[in-house]
């Protein structure tokens, strides 16, 4: 553990772009040869296209950076945070920590995205991928990465995580986001069991269904025990009925060109059109949805 924490204490840039850059590659390669939905799209095109917005994010990110790094020093000279509470051992610390960040800073504002009109305005650009794979992970408008960025830093201090933490969860997001995004298939038991601890290829993908109420579940991370416990987690047996994208954007012109994507929060506001939940049963087949 001393060494785990020594790494993340002083891991450098070059090594998280390595494992960001490392993740999409291996998953993107994995994406070819085992894919859940054939690749019938111009692929380099849509990669490119997330491409863009990964990198405003990650500028988002380094542009905040400073800001984490003062709030977790901050909150360890004093004691601040839920963690400083009571004395647990390292293993402990970690896990707690690992759980509360992902809490705050990935499932509750996820959730809160989609609660929100104007913040939902600038989450659905991540909806309207209609062609999920691992480069969607990191598909978010400069806007909503700025509010994840501020999310990101009342984690820290309602933890009161040192930055060895901090960085060990950002990895572990990171790579979690890219797994579970990547449009890859799993024996069904393997996702199933995964998908009791950490939120699996095939329960983030019941998310990115293009309509209601699928859209409104599975807002979890890394791990998927906050979906199950807040009521939030649906299970879709069979995962290839699924149809990706929003339906308040179908259009190729609205989903597919960048231009429009960076305008789209700033558009008239686009309530879900809804659907027949009779035609939807027949589609997906009513025994196999299950929202807890």
């Amino acid at each position: 553990m001393d060494s785990m924490i020594d790494f993340f204490s002083n891991i450098p840039s070059i090594y998280r772009a390595g494992i960001l850059i490392g993740g999409l590659v291996f998953f993107w390669i994995i994406e070819g040869i085992i894919p859940l939905f054939a690749i019938n799209y111009d692929r380099l095109r849509h990669t490119g296209l997330n491409l863009f917005f990964t990198a405003t994010t990650l500028i988002i990110n380094v542009a905040f950076a400073s800001l984490i790094l003062v709030s977790s020093d901050w909150a360890v000279v004093n004691k601040f945070g839920l963690l400083h509470i009571f004395e647990m051992p390292t293993w402990v610390f970690a896990i707690v920590g690992m759980l509360v960040l992902d809490l705050v800073g990935a499932y509750f504002i996820h959730w809160l995205e989609h609660k929100t009109r104007w913040m939902w305005r600038f989450h659905l650009i991540h909806h309207t991928d209609t062609h999920v794979d691992t480069t969607t992970a990191n598909r978010h408008h400069p806007g909503e990465s700025v509010f994840r960025a501020v999310f990101t830093i009342m984690a820290v201090l309602i933890t009161g995580a040192p930055m060895w933490l901090v960085m060990m969860y950002q990895s572990a997001s990171a790579l979690l986001s890219q797994f579970n995004h990547a449009n890859i298939t799993l024996p069904k038991a393997i996702d199933t069991a995964l998908s009791w601890v950490i939120v699996s290829p095939n329960m983030h993908k019941v998310h990115h269904h293009y309509v209601l109420p699928l859209t409104d579940t599975n807002y979890g991370n890394i791990f998927s025990v906050w979906d199950r416990l807040f009521g939030t987690f649906a299970y879709v047996a069979d995962i290839k009925s699924l149809v990706y994208g929003i339906d308040t954007h179908f259009k190729p012109a609205e989903h597919s060109d960048m231009g429009n994507l960076l305008k789209i929060p700033f558009q008239n506001y686009r309530p879900p059109v809804g659907v027949d939940l009779a035609k939807e049963s027949a589609i997906i087949g009513k025994k196999n949805i299950d929202v807890l």
